[in-house]
């Protein structure tokens, strides 16, 4: 898995024992999925103003051991399953080759609202990786 964002451990995303809290986990994810995307080529912008955009449907977390204040945070993404309407990508979030957690999120692909199929582009450029 290539790693696709980094980032030093905020004194803001822990609690008082310098543990980080969960939910940045998915913040972390987030911010990952950005640089996925972009790392296979996908223009979003020009999509959107097609009216065409992805939404989370569902994520779900998965810890093994805590990153801390203090440490850094890389995170590996990669595509784990594509289908017609929806994909989901897999996040490693490591800390050295610590694994700290997997954050699995689908995304479903939609146009005024309602799920579509990701365009033929899209799903050549994600399907490469």
């Amino acid at each position: 898995m290539p790693e696709v964002w980094s980032a030093p451990v905020r004194f803001v995303e822990c609690d008082q024992q310098g543990v980080v809290f969960n939910a940045h986990y998915l913040v972390w994810a987030d911010e990952a999925v950005a640089s996925w995307w972009t790392g296979r080529g996908v223009d979003w912008a020009a999509l959107n103003a097609e009216g065409t955009e992805y939404l989370v449907a569902a994520s779900a977390l998965e810890w093994r051991s805590s990153a801390r204040y203090g440490d850094t945070v890389a995170v590996d993404a990669e595509l784990e399953k594509l289908g017609t309407t929806s994909l989901t990508v897999r996040f490693a979030v490591r800390v050295g080759e610590r694994l700290c957690c997997t954050v699995r999120t689908t995304y479903v692909c939609t146009a005024g609202g309602s799920p579509v199929p990701w365009p033929d582009a899209e799903r050549a450029l994600v399907s490469e990786g």
